[in-house]
């Protein structure tokens, strides 16, 4: 524990990974085979070695996860090729998907593959998240995962308040990834629900107990985490133009937000 801070230490990406691969019943050969590396490597990490870049690419489809949110939980800087394209599209993420979600299921899934279709564009400047404390724990990791999917403390607190149960103020997102927050049960599963991730396996990660089995994310919440995901390769002009559409796809509906629509 740091006494300091009063969060846990970070306990090494090899007891993460432990953790993850006994909730998926995988075995280090297996992990190592279909990831196309050496078993020593992986075990090196599982003793404590710190995960090389390599290996995290590598394993990362294999465990289900993107890479990115393995380079968070392992600690290490996220490569600029794995950042959001534009972090000005920052201002436009979160109305893409909060408008999204109340559209029907087909208008969503239409939504979802015109910006997969659009044009890559360049990157007009290496992304810089805001910076977290060191001893920010699990809250710290779980922040910075949605500060790669191009959200600020406004734009998670915006949200979450529309896809899940959560409602929080926007300076909370902050002392939550600074540590001065508890991870609670309740918002383990909410940030699964928006990054993508299993519930159950988000709070193996954690060290978070759930009591309960999680119901699966509702299918709002499934397309609001892999609309935001997608919308990360968009410049600011893309995201403001697919904005304005989910927006103006709402007709005469768009006149505000309900709060969890999903009523999960």
């Amino acid at each position: 524990m740091n006494e300091a801070a009063g969060v846990p230490e970070h306990p090494g990406f090899g007891v993460m990974l432990a953790g993850l691969l006994d909730h998926r019943d995988l075995r280090v050969r297996e992990l190592a085979d279909r990831a196309g590396s050496m078993t020593n490597e992986v075990r090196s990490v599982l003793a404590g070695e710190a995960p090389g870049a390599g290996l995290l690419r590598r394993i990362a489809p294999v465990v289900g996860f993107h890479a990115v949110d393995l380079f968070i939980l392992a600690g290490l800087a996220v490569p600029d090729d794995l950042a959001p394209l534009d972090a000005a599209a920052e201002r436009w993420a979160p109305y893409i998907v909060k408008d999204a979600v109340h559209l029907p299921a087909s208008e969503r899934r239409e939504l979802l593959e015109l910006v997969r279709s659009l044009p890559q564009e360049e990157r007009p400047s290496v992304f810089a998240a805001r910076r977290l404390a060191s001893h920010a724990g699990p809250g710290g990791r779980v922040i910075r995962m949605l500060q790669y999917r191009n959200l600020g403390w406004l734009g998670m607190a915006q949200l979450l308040a529309v896809v899940t149960p959560t409602y929080l103020s926007a300076p909370t997102y902050g002392v939550i990834g600074s540590g001065g927050a508890e991870l609670t049960p309740r918002l383990v599963t909410d940030f699964a629900a928006v990054l993508g991730i299993d519930a159950r396996e988000l709070a193996v990660l954690t060290g978070v107990d759930l009591s309960e089995v999680p119901p699966p994310a509702a299918p709002e919440a499934v397309d609001a985490a892999a609309l935001l995901w997608e919308a990360r390769r968009l410049s600011a002009a893309q995201a403001q133009h697919i904005a304005e559409l989910a927006r103006s796809m709402r007709g005469d509906s768009a006149n505000g937000y309900h709060l969890n629509l999903s009523g999960s």
